[in-house]
């Protein structure tokens, strides 16, 4: 079964990246583009038929390894 995880920082955190695409998207001619945040997309195929035990698999995954969640949230679908 697929899993997909989007991990984005919290509100508040500073996004230095996002604000270097910003700049760069701005030094191209994209003058109309603010608050650029940037994240993270992980796809996961998982040996599990169950959907709600594979979404409990990657929530457990992303409390333990995959998301920072003092700074990031995250949230996981089935693909």
């Amino acid at each position: 079964m697929k899993v997909r995880i989007y991990i984005s920082l919290k509100s508040g955190v500073l996004d230095p990246q996002g604000k270097a695409t910003e700049n760069a998207l701005h030094a191209l001619g994209f003058d109309g583009v603010r608050n650029v945040r940037q994240g993270k997309f992980i796809e996961l195929e998982l040996n599990q038929t169950e959907p709600e035990k594979a979404l409990g698999q990657a929530e457990n995954m992303c409390q333990k390894l995959l998301a920072n969640t003092v700074i990031e949230n995250y949230k996981v679908e089935l693909a």
